[in-house]
């Protein structure tokens, strides 16, 4: 459901034609790139949480919470400063063309303003899940959803705002959606916090900080990477831009499973390994990746078989339509080993490994999607085609390198025993 918030908005503003479709997916990354700091917060209050929660510390339980909301109070705050004074340049820096800009920098600047109330969503989302309840948050962003796409309707088509409209039904739609985490949050016993509880020591702040930071640095190297990314396919034509930014889009709704199971393995491994129970955690890991890897497997098959339908609930423009299917059957491949790097990143999320997954997103990213997608716009002078190889073949790698070392380590552990 989070996923699909940004879809609608790319397939309800798509109807408008391929430039209004740009204004919208420009800073897509950058919205990526900004989640980075929420996502990691969220990663080491998971982490803490369902441990604290499998070991039935209730009092620790109820001070991250509350740190949770400290944080996000924080960091939505300066984001949201941040994000307001470089909106205007972000589409400049993306590339973007000339006749797109001011409508992408105004798109931008106006979701912008809901960062306060997005990062608590996401933080206390995973407060929520720590303690294993997942269908809460799902019940938050399905309400999100259906907002945002009566919004996207009415501001959009009926009162004809365009994009504006698009900014402004996200805006209400995020805002809504943060106030409600909150509420649940506050209406679970086990997360409820007293003042007391805000004033955390100096040892559990370390603990945050020593996940949230190799997770941060992680998913900045990833996103920062992804933005790099984008910018150059940008310089590929508004066309081709148009079909890579709604495929990247389109490809995202299939990554739930992969995604949905890494959110459930972190917060399964966290509490087994609160409750101490070694046999538990063994059997979460084995079955989680048989689970993942099956589940994102069947996903692929799917997306093979209705990339181009798929491609047309965003756009009419037949070229775009056609180079973007041709980029999602490629992906569709690949989909086992997506479920499989999200499911390893899982795994080590919920053991509070944070630094491993870090050295490896930052090496593939740059080393291999970054450098060789260089390589073939700037010097081979090659299409969408290949540049969807490069990044098919960084995540791959990525998958492949986060098992190897998962099995190294996990028998490391069975040696010193």
């Amino acid at each position: 459901m989070s996923i699909l918030l940004q879809y609608v908005d790319t397939a309800m503003v798509g109807r408008l034609g391929a430039q209004a479709t740009v204004a919208v997916s420009t800073t897509t990354t950058i919205n990526w790139l900004i989640g980075c700091v929420p996502h990691a917060i969220g990663v080491a209050i998971m982490a803490l949480t369902a441990r604290a929660n499998g070991s039935g510390d209730e009092k620790t339980t109820k001070k991250l919470t509350a740190q949770a909301l400290r944080l996000s109070i924080l960091y939505g705050l300066v984001l949201t400063v941040i994000c307001e004074v470089l909106s205007p340049f972000i589409p400049i820096w993306m590339h973007a063309s000339p006749e797109v800009r001011t409508e992408a920098t105004m798109y931008f600047s106006i979701i912008s303003l809901s960062l306060l109330f997005r990062t608590s969503a996401i933080v206390f989302a995973t407060s929520i899940r720590a303690v294993k309840d997942t269908k809460t948050p799902m019940l938050i962003n399905l309400f999100t959803n259906v907002l945002n796409a009566g919004l996207n309707w009415v501001f959009i088509y009926k009162v004809g705002l365009g994009v504006k409209g698009a900014a402004i039904a996200t805006l209400i739609s995020y805002t809504l959606s943060g106030i409600a985490m909150y509420i649940a949050v506050r209406g679970k016993e086990s997360l409820r916090w007293e003042r007391e509880d805000t004033h955390a020591s100096s040892e559990l702040q370390k603990e945050i900080y020593k996940i949230g930071v190799p997770a941060f640095a992680g998913s900045a190297a990833s996103c920062l990477g992804y933005v790099v990314f984008a910018s150059m396919v940008s310089s590929l034509g508004t066309t081709v831009f148009a079909a890579h930014s709604i495929a990247v889009e389109a490809e995202t709704l299939f990554y739930i499973p992969g995604y949905g199971f890494r959110t459930a393995t972190s917060s399964l491994v966290g509490n087994a390994l609160g409750e101490k129970d070694e046999r538990k955690v063994d059997i979460i890991q084995k079955l989680s990746i048989i689970i993942t890897v099956s589940a994102m497997l069947i996903s692929g098959v799917f997306l093979f078989v209705i990339a181009r339908p798929l491609m047309s609930i965003f756009t009419e423009s037949e070229e775009v339509i056609e180079l973007g299917a041709m980029a999602l059957r490629l992906v569709a491949f690949t989909e086992p080993f997506f479920g499989l790097m999200v499911v390893m990143e899982g795994l080590f999320y919920g053991e509070g490994k944070t630094r491993e997954v870090f050295i490896v997103e930052t090496i593939s990213m740059w080393g291999i999607r970054i450098l060789s997608t260089f390589i073939c716009v700037a010097v081979l002078k090659f299409g969408l085609r290949e540049v969807w190889y490069c990044m098919i073949a960084d995540n791959i790698c990525k998958a492949v390198v986060l098992f190897i070392v998962f099995q190294a380590r996990a028998k490391a552990a069975k040696n010193r025993k």
